[in-house]
Parts: structure tokens; sequence; C-alpha cells
């Protein structure tokens, strides 16, 4: 039988100054301070997310005097709470706003955040696509299921957000439209499993060439070793122009000679005010 970790190990995968009763409230530290397997692997992921996210964030620092980050599909917040807790609190500046829809989970993290004493984050409750809250710096979504993160992405257009961080989860959408598309490679998502990954595959190439067609520098890359997640993926998309023609062609000739695309974002090229 493995030994159980002492106190000491557990607390060696928390980053200094990291608040102990913040993932006390958060239930990644149990109680007593400890850590289970499952605790340890959300702790992993969002410790991660938080170093790849961190230039961003000293850049909105730098050049904004109150830089706001919208963590959407927020879930119990646990991206946006250890962001505010390692960046923002001691910056003593700027705003982490969550947006989520389940009520339940609105009201716990407004109750964490005012017995944490972060005066500076707000959570908003309803969908993404909906959610208004003025001009935002950083976009970051964890997980967000399916369309949810191509929610996320026309979210940050809308908001013009400099910068956006993408953890896609499950993607259902494009399976769904595969299952009908004939062509020269449908052999390549014949079987119903293969569909699923392929589909999955396709979902994340064709937001990367949206997010390029939309002036982005886009980098994919894996988020933390899949040991802690299966949902690994990791897109990272910086403004660096205001559009680009040759990304956009590259987006609708896949999206065609596959005869599928997820349709938010097929939608807003196709819309008259997003033409070149």
């Amino acid at each position: 039988m493995a030994a159980k970790p002492d106190k000491t190990e557990e607390l060696a995968d928390l980053w200094p100054g990291q608040s102990v009763p913040l993932l006390k409230a958060l239930h990644i530290l149990t109680q007593n301070g400890g850590l289970n397997a499952d605790s340890r692997r959300k702790l992993k992921q969002v410790q991660h997310l938080a170093q790849l996210i961190k230039p961003a964030i000293d850049a909105a620092l730098s050049h904004t005097d109150q830089p706001v980050l919208a963590d959407l599909g927020a879930g119990k917040s646990y991206l946006g709470f250890v962001l505010y807790d390692l960046y923002f609190a001691p910056a003593g500046r700027g705003k982490v706003i969550g947006v989520e829809a389940r009520p339940d989970l609105v009201a716990t993290a407004r109750r964490i955040a005012a017995e944490s004493g972060f005066a500076r984050m707000e959570f908003v409750e309803g969908r993404i696509g909906e959610a208004g809250v003025g001009p935002v710096d950083i976009v970051t979504a964890l997980h967000a299921c399916d369309t949810a993160t191509d929610e996320a992405i026309l979210f940050a257009l809308k908001h013009d957000a400099k910068t956006i961080a993408l953890v896609p989860c499950c993607q259902a959408e494009l399976a769904r439209e595969l299952e009908d598309a004939k062509g020269p490679m449908q052999q390549l998502w014949r079987h119903p499993i293969q569909r699923r990954e392929f589909g999955a595959h396709l979902t994340n190439v064709l937001r990367g060439l949206f997010l390029e067609a939309q002036g982005y520098k886009v980098r994919v890359t894996e988020l933390t070793g899949l040991e802690h997640s299966l949902k690994n993926e990791f897109i990272f998309a910086a403004r660096h122009q205001r559009a680009n023609p040759r990304a956009r062609a590259e987006f609708e000739k896949l999206a065609k000679d596959v005869g599928a695309a997820p349709s938010l974002l097929r939608d807003f090229l196709a819309a008259p005010s997003s033409a070149e």
C-alpha cells in the first residue's frame, strides 16, 4: 500500500503566495489542507494555464491602468480565482469577470469572492453569447463544452480582446455534420469513433484559422500532461492585425472540402459586416 503524502508534500504543489483558504473554499484543498487525486489534477491544470497566461496579464497591466480579464463558461471559477489571487490581487488593480449560466455556481462564486476580499472580481449570470461586460483585454475559457468555445471566440471579437486563451472540451457539432458529409476524404470519418476524434481535431483547426482570419497570431500546443487532462489542446491567440484574408480563404476552402464547419464561426464570416 502506497504511503500517504504528508502535508509538506501536498503544500509543495502550491505556488508561493497562493491562498490556502481560497483553495479550501474552492474544494481544491480539503479542510485539512490535503489534496486528492482529482483535486491535484485540477490544480495542475489551472496552475499551468495560469503560467501560460501570465505574459498576457503582465502586458495588459503594463499598457492599461485597469485591465479586464473575462473568464467564460467559468463553472466553479477555479481559473478566475487563481488568476486573481496570483496576479491581479498583488498588482492592486485590474478586474476579473466570470460569466456562467448556472445561477447556483454564480451565487457560490460571489460568496467566495466576498469572503476572500476579492473586490475586483465580478460574476455575470447568463450565456456567453448574451453577456455584455464592456471592454475586455483578455478572454479565457477553460473546458467550455462544444459550441461554448465558439461563443467565447465571438465574445472576444465583440469585446475587442487583445488576447484569447482557450482549452476546448467535448466537441460534438462537427461529428454530427460529418455523418452526412460525402467526398474524397470521407474515409477519415467513416467509423463513429474516428468521426468523433476527427471532428474534434477539425473543429480546433478551423478555430485556429478563424482567429487568424480575424488578425490574431495563433499558437496551438499542449496544456499539460495527459495524466492531468485528456482534453488537453491549448489555443492561444494574440491580436497583431485587423484581418488576414489568406487565413479566411483557407478556412472557407477547408470547410467546403470537408463539408463541415462550426456554425457560429461560419455564420459570422457569412454576415455582410465581416466581408473584406
